[in-house]
């Protein structure tokens, strides 16, 4: 498996590694989709971006296995973006596993991470 977040990303949109035609489109919709990730508390608290094929799903993620699933929201956010499906019934089916997965990334953080947004400031 490719640790590369481009290349990876790449290859599940069809695209070889060397193809590097469409490279700066899907590092700006890659960076985009670590913008909605570190507003869902994933990531680096600093924010994260990438701006070549160097950066690999470890540096972002960390070695938690439990985060796996963030590859997937990446990949289906980044195919939404960059190539949208034909037809609104495969577009709504991919809607919908972002949804899902997002729901779970959330989730999972929240277990780990959870603050009251209740509690008073001072």
């Amino acid at each position: 498996m490719d640790h590369s977040i481009l290349n990876s990303t790449k290859k599940v949109l069809g695209l070889e590694a060397d193809y590097t035609d469409f490279d700066t489109d899907i590092l700006t919709h890659i960076n985009s989709v670590f913008s909605t990730l570190n507003q869902l508390g994933i990531g680096p608290s600093e924010g994260f971006m990438i701006e070549d094929a160097t950066p690999t799903w470890d540096a972002f993620l960390g070695e938690d296995l439990r985060l796996n699933q963030v590859r997937s929201y990446v990949f289906l956010r980044v195919r939404l973006l960059f190539d949208p499906p034909p037809t609104s019934f495969v577009i709504e089916s991919l809607q919908q596993q972002i949804n899902k997965l997002e729901w779970s990334i959330n989730v999972q953080r929240e277990g780990e991470a959870w603050t009251d947004p209740n509690v008073p400031t001072s």
